[in-house]
């Protein structure tokens, strides 16, 4: 299993929406980034990710699971743009914001610091497992 991080303003699309989509998930669209979209092309069935809205409050407030594989992105005609569908799996009991993850010198490498505006990023397990612990929820 590799860990991700997903990115979406609040305001567009949040948590709570993506909760409301149950377990037939969403499509991660509109992502219009070639690393990004290389990033979703990578993903499996079951690859867990962060949900993190940026912009606004800027934290990670739950976890989501890849529930389709890399797809032609309904949102274009554009055959280079691909995206996965995720499925809400629960929320962090405690969200983790940005600054706490600035703050903290073992997340200095995370994508999050390093590659703010990538809007899905690479998570290490080592990263994954501090977040969680950060969030109060089990990694696992």
């Amino acid at each position: 299993m590799r860990y991700w991080l997903f990115k979406s303003e609040p305001n567009k699309w949040s948590w709570d929406m993506q909760v409301a989509k149950g377990e037939q998930g969403e499509e991660w669209d509109g992502i219009r980034n070639y690393l990004a979209r290389n990033n979703m092309r990578e993903m499996e069935i079951g690859d867990r990710g962060f949900f993190y809205h940026s912009n606004i409050g800027k934290e990670v407030v739950g976890i989501v699971e890849v529930c389709a594989l890399s797809h032609p992105d309904s949102t274009t005609d554009d055959p280079r743009w691909d995206c996965v569908d995720i499925k809400a799996v629960k929320p962090l009991k405690r969200p983790v914001t940005l600054a706490e993850v600035k703050a903290d010198p073992r997340l200095s490498e995370m994508s999050l610091v390093t590659s703010m505006r990538l809007s899905v990023q690479p998570v290490t397990p080592e990263e994954w497992r501090i977040v969680c612990a950060l969030g109060e929820v089990d990694p696992d």
